[in-house]
């Protein structure tokens, strides 16, 4: 089978996580990726280089040689893509920039993943993950929840070692060279992209900054929270956890009718209303629970609790156990398993994507530094073949990636809505049908932002001559319902491509349609369980849920990537396929710095709720007022008074001035150094809503609402804040009407619904 990138050249400049992930993934895809290291190799020595640098052919180059500058030159010339991550500048003063190599080679796509974009007062800061983190207002403090964000301000703000920003770099550059791809393929023209990691940050902050005129009021009806025993954490009998994840009122009863006592479920422990509002209840839930899940090991009960009753619940373990001991890990692609020169047999994270017709595979481990110099040296000694037919530049330029490309959106809450998003950013046509029952709408201004809402009830068979329709030339068609729902509602994959076979289906579900938790349903915190997040937030005590919803957003990404490659592998000649990604193939590449398991590696990073860094020169401090970060690899020499403190002595003297006099002295030091922002500020900062990063706009409906705007950079097809969303429902009119239905007569009947009754209560992640 082909790969969606065969034929393509790629060169990887780029150091440390973002760039070398994303040339990876090209790699993987099918992409000829060379690898340009500086005499020493890779500035970041780590066990994740066997992930980061499979798939590529190695070369070094000391690029301030002009004979190595020159191979460099030359390995541009020929290449599709570029990448690099260095701060703004620099690979100008190298004659490598972007301006100028996109000049030379008017098909060039070169993207640069930099801490901060050449436009921010930022620029020259080094863009250490810690640094860009504070920056973002990524470190929360104790007490915060998802979708609030404040915490408790008098306690700590909690250091993660997850690599959240160049994470999403990743993730938003790997999408953004997709679409540029796609454009490409229309108008033969290549161009910029820039995706710094600061901006890339706004993908995952997302909803929880949106700020609107007019709140809607809080919600008046019972909701389960973090702290119900029905989504608590349980010891298990082989002294592991369970989280019971019981977070709908028929899960619930499932749940009670599957495995409790009759007396347990008189006394309420199946009443969904009782379980929110009886205190005294609650406390007897809980014990009960706890002694019941107690009675076998915890990946027994997972499997009972999904299987036999239909409710879900996610065994927590460790990231090691994820890629050693779980069959599903592998069995679902999220990890396989590959020899490395340096440390033998591997597990390591697998793809983030699985595409049907062009699978993705790893074409060849990591190669020794320079082992590829004379095969690549003697190809540029040949002269470029020319093609047969040269490609002509065709008359399509639009003015963005994705103009003309129609997306129908069937997904629901998150994940599957960011997916619609993000190619609505790029110009595509989405229409967002939404159920008439679907009330977890709480981010439905800032998800489905750019899309024309519909409401439909595909239960009728009018509802489902509509979905028909919609889908018979929808290039794309995204939905997030579990495994055979989307089927047995006649919206599933074949029903669709039965009269329209080209189209690219896109699936997103919680552990990925293969493996034995393929079936399952799931939410944010069952992806985060099984695949070792909860563990290392929780440390050594009992696992937590992340409050961001990591996955959700992150699967979205990735899935907006799967889908572009497939729709730029059909413009190429190739069939409409299949795209699948999962919440726990999210969170596979969201901690790959830890994703790489051999005999002997040590699993020592920083985890838990005490932890605020890597050591003395890389972590928060607090100044007297607020905190910051200091990243100073190489020390604190270059300030007298603060040259060999150890990290108590640093702590107190930090502590007796405010945070950005000292971000202010270590900086004009050379030190990288950044205060922790807080993430409400974003929405009103000049540099980020001159950047377009945070946007202000009028909502019909809903007056004028704050939130993020697109990461992506694309200097020829710009990625646009697309046009805001009303409410639900508000273009279900137009739409049927567009397409010569008769609108009001389907109102009148209940197949569709032009909004929601007045007072409606929208609800958030849980009830």
């Amino acid at each position: 089978m082909t790969r969606p990138l065969d034929g393509l050249r790629v060169v990887d400049l780029g150091q440390w996580l973002a760039a070398p992930l994303v040339a990876a993934w090209l790699a993987d895809a099918g992409a000829d990726v060379v690898r340009v290291d500086p005499p020493g190799g890779p500035r970041w020595a780590h066990p994740a280089d066997a992930v980061l640098q499979r798939g590529k052919r190695s070369i070094v180059l000391d690029l301030r040689s002009d004979g190595d500058l020159d191979v460099a030159q030359q390995l541009v010339a020929r290449a599709d893509v570029v990448l690099e991550s260095f701060r703004p500048g620099v690979m100008d003063r190298l004659g490598l920039g972007a301006e100028a190599m996109t000049t030379a080679h008017p098909r060039l796509l070169y993207c640069s993943i930099p801490g901060f974009s050449a436009d921010d007062p930022r620029a020259g800061l080094p863009g250490w993950e810690g640094v860009v983190e504070s920056a973002a207002g990524l470190y929360l403090f104790p007490g915060c929840r998802p979708m609030d964000y404040v915490g408790h301000r008098d306690g700590e703000p909690i250091f993660s070692a997850l690599p959240l920003a160049s994470a999403y770099g990743a993730f938003v550059a790997a999408h953004s060279i997709a679409a540029a791809l796609v454009a490409r393929e229309r108008s033969g023209r290549g161009q910029r992209i820039e995706v710094p990691l600061f901006d890339a940050a706004f993908e995952l902050i997302g909803a929880n900054v949106m700020q609107t005129e007019r709140p809607r009021p809080p919600t008046t009806a019972p909701k389960v929270t973090l702290e119900s025993p029905q989504l608590g954490h349980y010891r298990c009998a082989d002294g592991k956890w369970l989280e019971l994840c019981l977070f709908q009122d028929q899960h619930l009863r499932w749940f009670a009718d599957t495995f409790l006592p009759q007396e347990h479920i008189d006394d309420g422990m199946g009443d969904a209303d009782r379980m929110l509002t009886d205190p005294d209840l609650q406390v007897r839930a809980r014990e009960r629970y706890a002694r019941l899940l107690a009675t076998r090991p915890a990946r027994e009960w997972e499997i009972a609790i999904n299987d036999e009753s239909g409710a879900s619940a996610a065994l927590c373990q460790t990231a090691e156990e994820w890629l050693t001991t779980d069959s599903h890990a592998r069995d679902s692609g999220a990890v396989i398993d590959l020899d490395d020169h340096e440390y033998g047999t591997t597990a390591q994270a697998g793809f983030p994507v699985r595409m049907s017709r062009t699978p993705w595979s790893v074409a060849f481990p990591r190669r020794p530094l320079d082992a590829d110099r004379a095969e690549i040296l003697g190809e540029l000694a040949r002269p470029e073949p020319t093609p047969a037919d040269p490609p002509a530049t065709p008359g399509d330029d639009p003015a963005q990636a994705l103009a003309g490309v129609r997306v129908l959106d069937m997904a629901q809450v998150l994940a599957g809505p960011t997916v619609g998003r993000i190619l609505a950013e790029y110009g595509a046509e989405v229409v967002k049908v939404h159920s008439l029952l679907d009330r977890q709408l709480a981010m439905h201004l800032y998800t489905n932002s750019g899309k024309s809402s519909v409401m439909l009830d595909l239960k009728t068979a009018e509802g489902m001559d509509v979905f028909r329709t919609l889908s018979a030339d929808a290039d794309i068609v995204v939905q997030n319902f579990t495994r055979g729902v989307a089927d047995r509602m006649g919206i599933g994959e074949q029903s669709v491509r039965t009269y329209n076979p080209d189209v690219v289906y896109v699936s997103i579900s919680a552990f990925g349609h293969e493996g034995y938790r393929g079936g399952w349903r799931g939410r944010e915190q069952l992806g985060q369980g099984p695949t070792g997040i909860q563990v290392r937030v929780g440390g050594d005590g009992e696992p937590v849920m992340s409050p961001y919803p990591l996955n959700d957003y992150g699967s979205g990404n990735l899935a907006a990537f799967g889908a572009l490659l497939a729709l730029y592998h059909r413009m190429r000649g190739g069939e409409g396929q299949h795209v699948q990604s999962s919440l726990t193939h999210s969170a596979t590449f969201l901690q790959l710095p830890f994703m790489v398991a051999f005999p002997g590696r040590e699993w020592d990073e920083p985890a838990g709720p005490r932890a605020r860094g890597w050591g003395p020169f890389d972590r928060l401090y607090a100044g007297s007022d607020d905190w910051f970060y200091l990243c100073a690899p190489r020390g604190l020499d270059a300030l007298p008074d603060l040259a060999g403190l150890d990290e108590e002595q640093l702590a107190t003297t930090f502590a007796s001035a405010p945070a950005q006099e000292w971000v202010d002295r270590l900086v004009a030091a050379g030190v990288a150094a950044h205060v922790l922002v807080d993430q409400s500020d974003l929405m009103t900062d000049p540099v980020t809503r001159a950047r377009g990063l945070a946007i202000e706009r009028e909502h019909p409906g809903e007056g004028r609402v704050r939130m993020a705007g697109p990461s992506a950079r694309l200097s020829h097809t710009p990625a646009r804040a697309t046009r805001p969303a009303g409410r639900p429902g508000s273009d279900t009119r137009a739409v049927l009407d567009g397409l010569g239905l008769d609108s009001a007569d389907l109102i009148a009947r209940g197949v569709a619904s032009d909004g929601l009754p007045d007072g409606t209560e929208f609800i958030g992640l849980f009830r």
